[in-house]
C-alpha cells in the first residue's frame, strides 16, 4: 500500500533550512544578520533491505521523492506496486525503506547500479553508455495549453517556494491545470530531486500528469526531460534553456518543451501543437 505523508513520515525529519550567522560587507560596515542555508542531508532509498542509492536531499517531502524515483528510474511501473515505506532519521543522514514485489526487486539487481548521486548529477552509477537513453514511451496527447495560462503559473510559481523564499537556494517542480492553476509544487537542492518528489506527488494522490502541465525552475536537461516522458507528462516548461539531449529526448517521445519562459515571452524548442496562441 501507499503510506499517506502522516504514516511515511512518522520520524521527526531534519528541518529544510538551518539558521547560521553571517556577515554582510556594505561599504566600511560590517553588519552581523542570520540567514537561513538550505539542508541538504545523504537520503539512502533501500529496497528490500538493500540499499540502492544515496541522494543529496532536501529533507522534505521524503516518501513523495520515494516514489518519484522509483517511477520514473522504472524500478516501478506504477505507484500500486510500492508495498510499503518507512522513513527512519539516523544520525547521519536518512533511510528510506520501500517494500516492492519481488519480480521489480529480481529486476533492479540486475541493472547493476550503485548510484552515489550528487545534487547537481544526473547520470550517477551508470556504468554503460546504453543506460544513458533508455527506451522511453511516447507521451499521450494531453491537453491544450495557452500562452496565458503558462505566465500564470509561472507568476504563482514564487508563491508556493517557501524553502527557495527563506534560502534563495532551492530548486522547485510544479503542476498546473490546464487554466495554469498550480495543484502540487515541490522544492528541493537537488533539480531532478524536485522533480521526483512532484512524480511521487502527482502518483500518490492518483492525480493524471496528463491532465495539466509541469514547470520547474531549473536548467532544462536531458533527465529532467527523460523522468516527465517516464509519466507521461505531455507539457515540460523550463525557466532555462534546454540542453541538446533535452531536446532530443523531447522531440522522440513527443513532449512539448517550451523554455526560457519569462513573463513577457516564452520559446517552444520541441511539438508546439500543444501550445495555443492568443490569436487562437
Amino acid at each position: 500500500m501507499i503510506l499517506e505523508p502522516a504514516l511515511a513520515q512518522t520520524p521527526k525529519v531534519r528541518r529544510r533550512s538551518e539558521i547560521t550567522t553571517c556577515f554582510r560587507l556594505h561599504g566600511s560596515a560590517v553588519v552581523p544578520r542570520d540567514a537561513a542555508i538550505a539542508a541538504e542531508v545523504p537520503v539512502a532509498l533501500a529496497y528490500n533491505g538493500l540499499s540502492h542509492v544515496v541522494m543529496m536531499t532536501t529533507p522534505s517531502d521524503l516518501a513523495d521523492f520515494a516514489v518519484g524515483f522509483s517511477i520514473s528510474e522504472g524500478i516501478l511501473a506504477r505507484p500500486d506496486e510500492l508495498l510499503d515505506l518507512r522513513v527512519e532519521e539516523g544520525e547521519t543522514g536518512i533511510r528510506v525503506d520501500i517494500t516492492i514485489p519481488p519480480e521489480r526487486f529480481a529486476a533492479l539487481q540486475t541493472r547493476r547500479r550503485n548510484m552515489t548521486g550528487r545534487t547537481g548529477c544526473g547520470l550517477c552509477g551508470v556504468d554503460d553508455l546504453t543506460q544513458v537513453a533508455r527506451l522511453l514511451p511516447r507521451v499521450g496527447r494531453g491537453i491544450d495549453v495557452g500562452i496565458g495560462a503558462i505566465h500564470h503559473a509561472l507568476d504563482a510559481l514564487p508563491a508556493w517556494q517557501v524553502a527557495n523564499q527563506e534560502t534563495g537556494a532551492v530548486h522547485a517542480a510544479a503542476w498546473a491545470t490546464p487554466a495554469g492553476e498550480i495543484a502540487f509544487a515541490r522544492e528541493d537542492v537537488g533539480r531532478h530531486n524536485a522533480l521526483d518528489k512532484l512524480i511521487g506527488a502527482l502518483a500518490r494522490s492518483h492525480t493524471d500528469p496528463e491532465a495539466g502541465f509541469t514547470v520547474i525552475t531549473s536548467r532544462c536537461s536531458f533527465e529532467m526531460v527523460q523522468k516527465a516522458a517516464t509519466i507521461g507528462i505531455p507539457i515540460l516548461v523550463a525557466i532555462s534553456a534546454p540542453t541538446t539531449m533535452a531536446l532530443r529526448i523531447a522531440e522522440r517521445t513527443g513532449i512539448t518543451l517550451v523554455a526560457l519562459a519569462r513573463s513577457d515571452s516564452v520559446t517552444v524548442y520541441a511539438n508546439p501543437g500543444r501550445i495555443k496562441s492568443p490569436c487562437k
